[in-house]
């Protein structure tokens, strides 16, 4: 039976965002015992089910532990988009409320959650050809010149995305392109949250120096575990590089490596700082744009608990017995 009850304005899930490695998984198996609860992804490269141990997906063991929804389920080949995540979504948290669980939603992609708890402008279709075209221009050219070109039709979106940040510099081009009209006029348009329920919203934002001896030794974890068998097979199926899932954490060094061009210390150490930089861009947008949110500064499994569950005091429900 489930520790908590309804927050008296209905129906509420748990949502735990935080930087890559900052043990959020650790954090929704333990809130999933203690709250009757199911876990959701929220994460853009674990839903692709060619890379389980390089996106640190939850292990088979984990995931027999208690139900986990929207993890390893598309292909590679696919483009997984933050509307498409929302639509599938819905439902499953629909489902696991009507069971009388509680969702936990997990992971680092934070316009996921945006997406979820403000709204979701549905931004039409990009036709496969201008979104392989961009996204192959912008790799051509690198992204400070692609940038440069965002800044002259979406000056807006061109202030708000990194000059190193090629995915979503591409992303506001191809909008451009396809539909005339720029990513942040469809942004503007009015929206309403996907779901009419209660959110109890927690970023976990652990100390830097630690979450970077984290990455590596989870990185170091990973190799140990066949993350450079399962880059090679990914590469054996001719995926086209501009792919997201070919871009994900560790992909393009280890990849790098199995074609001779990098040896693989080198791969690993620039993956690990890669990696490093990804999380300090995640958690600089957490802080920006997540300011309404609780922020978790412990850093021990035991502590970052107990403070949820205070956090589920204030919140208004039936705290532990």
């Amino acid at each position: 039976m489930s520790r908590v009850k309804d927050h008296p304005e209905g129906p509420f899930a748990v949502l735990i965002a935080g930087p890559t490695a900052s043990g959020k998984s650790g954090v929704g198996l333990r809130l999933a015992a203690e709250l009757n609860g199911e876990i959701v992804n929220a994460d853009s490269m674990q839903v692709y089910k060619d890379l389980r141990t390089v996106t640190a997906r939850p292990s088979e063991a984990d995931e027999a532990s208690c139900p986990h929804h929207l993890y390893g389920h598309v292909p590679g080949n696919e483009v997984f988009s933050t509307g498409r995540w929302l639509a599938e979504m819905v439902p499953v948290i629909e489902d696991i409320r009507e069971r009388g669980r509680v969702p936990i939603v997990l992971g680092g992609t934070g316009l996921y959650f945006r997406a979820l708890t403000d709204g979701f402008v549905e931004v039409p279709g990009i036709p496969d050809d201008v979104r392989a075209e961009t996204r192959a221009e912008v790799e051509a050219i690198g992204a400070s010149a692609a940038h440069q070109l965002l800044s002259e039709v979406d000056a807006r979106w061109a202030a708000k995305v990194h000059e190193n940040d090629p995915q979503r510099i591409a992303r506001g081009l191809e909008v451009y392109r396809a539909t005339g009209r720029a990513l942040t006029d469809w942004h503007d348009d009015p929206v309403q949250p996907a779901l009419a329920m209660s959110f109890l919203k927690i970023v976990l934002e652990p100390d830097r120096a630690w979450l970077y001896d984290r990455i590596d030794r989870r990185f170091a974890m990973m190799m140990e575990q066949g993350a450079l068998q399962e880059v090679a097979k990914l590469l054996s199926l001719g995926l086209a590089p501009t792919l997201p899932v070919m871009k994900a954490l560790g992909v393009p060094e280890l990849g790098s490596h199995l074609r001779g061009d990098m040896a693989l210390e080198e791969a690993i150490a620039l993956a690990g700082t890669r990696s490093r930089q990804y999380a300090k861009r995640q958690s600089t947008w957490f802080k920006q744009q997540m300011i309404a949110w609780k922020h978790l500064f412990e850093q021990d499994l035991e502590s970052q608990i107990d403070k949820i569950f205070s956090f589920i005091d204030d919140f208004g429900l039936t705290p532990r017995t």
